[in-house]
């Protein structure tokens, strides 16, 4: 089984920053596929970016150049670092690993992705 924990959510004016932060409990951690995804009220779970195994990462449109995802293997960490925030950026945001090695599933493939912690809230301000 795998749990993961985020944290690091909060709130921020328009153009801020944030870093969330998730802890995973998998065992072979290294060979996992993980990604970021997020859910709005009133709207579907969308993937924001992951990463494979082999530090690849894809990225949805609406974030590209703005998010960076990352991971520490030693701490079975992953990250999420989000700059120049939009009003439409907040969610709750969620972290999640593919059950896959050396690749990872297309982010629209929510239900490939499991693990699903209790969320890290971000809010934006304008």
């Amino acid at each position: 089984q795998v749990y993961m924990v985020e944290s690091g959510g909060g709130s921020v004016q328009a153009g801020g920053s944030l870093r969330l932060s998730c802890a995973a409990s998998v065992l072979t951690y290294r060979w996992y596929c993980m990604a970021w995804f997020r859910q709005a009220p009133g709207k579907e779970r969308e993937g924001v970016a992951s990463i494979a195994s082999d530090g690849s990462r894809k990225y949805a449109d609406s974030v590209k150049g703005r998010f960076t995802i990352s991971k520490d293997n030693a701490e079975k960490s992953l990250y999420l670092e989000m700059n120049s925030l939009k009003p439409e950026d907040p969610a709750m945001y969620y972290c999640a690993v593919a059950d896959v090695i050396a690749w990872c599933p297309d982010l629209r493939r929510r239900d490939d992705y499991y693990g699903w912690g209790q969320g890290a809230q971000v809010t934006v301000s304008s």
